[in-house]
Order: C-alpha cells, then sequence, then structure tokens
C-alpha cells in the first residue's frame, strides 16, 4: 500500500531522527576527549600548530554537536505545531552541516594525535587519507548514486 503525503513525511522525520542518533554518540565521545585535553600532563608543550589543530578541532566538533542536536531540540520545542515538512528539510540542511563538521572534526582530531606521535608531514598525510575516505564514502558516492538513480518519489 502506498503511503500518502502525511505518511511520508513522517517516516522521512523518524528517518532522520534515527540517523542522526547513529552519529551522536560518535561526536559526544570526540568532544569529551577534546574538552578533557587541555587538563592533561603535556597539553602545555604541544607546538602551536598543534594548538591551533586543537583549537579548530574543538570548535568544529562544537559545530557538529549543536547541528547534530538541533533537531531533536526543535522537534520537541515544535511538536504538534503541525510544521513537520519544513522541520524535515530544516533537520536535514542541519544534518548536512553537522556531518561536514563531524568529519572536520575526525580530520582535525587525526592530524593533532597523529602530529603528537610522529613528524608533522606524516601526520598531515594520515588526515589526508582520512579525508579522502571521508569525502569518497560521506559525499561522492552517495552523489554518483543520487544521478545515476532515478528518484523513487517523483512528488
Amino acid at each position: 500500500m502506498a503511503e500518502d503525503h502525511d505518511q511520508r513525511v513522517n517516516r522521512e522525520l523518524g528517518e532522520l531522527l534515527n540517523e542522526l542518533r547513529v552519529a551522536l554518540p560518535g561526536v559526544q565521545v570526540l568532544f569529551g576527549f577534546l574538552l578533557t585535553t587541555p587538563f592533561q600532563v603535556g597539553f602545555s608543550r604541544i607546538t602551536a600548530f598543534e594548538r591551533d589543530v586543537y583549537f579548530s578541532t574543538l570548535l568544529s566538533t562544537a559545530a557538529a554537536t549543536v547541528l547534530l542536536v538541533a533537531p531533536a531540540a526543535q522537534h520537541r520545542l515544535l511538536f504538534r505545531q503541525r510544521d513537520k515538512e519544513r522541520m524535515l528539510l530544516r533537520f536535514n540542511r542541519y544534518a548536512i552541516g553537522g556531518l561536514v563538521f563531524l568529519g572536520a572534526s575526525l580530520c582535525g582530531a587525526t592530524l593533532l594525535v597523529t602530529s603528537l606521535l610522529f613528524a608533522v608531514p606524516a601526520a598531515v598525510a594520515t588526515c589526508l587519507v582520512v579525508a579522502v575516505g571521508i569525502t569518497f564514502l560521506w559525499l561522492v558516492r552517495p552523489l554518483l548514486i543520487r544521478a545515476r538513480e532515478k528518484p523513487h518519489d517523483a512528488a
């Protein structure tokens, strides 16, 4: 049986909120790690480059957290406002933005940790490998599939 417009919007909103439940624990763990790092012995000995990477990664992770939690917070506050389709479109943009910041955070955390373990060129190379993987799996591959396949719902 085909679903009507309201059923589709409800299903898609539920799917989006469930997808965010997958991303949020990783963001929370990374953010917790970054929040405790300055209090660790030896943090004061990091280089200016590592401090800048740390700070930009912290800000990127905060942005990812804000964007990925925003749909749940807004959904709760706008409950029963009969605005689910506009919420769904807005939440989709938040989720995409949150994933972009999460990808940047993963790259930054990789760069920070590997720069502490190895020389900066090796750390940058490792970070680039992570960035390429994220870009391909999270962006390029889905867009290629999207371009190749016809949408299931033309409405």
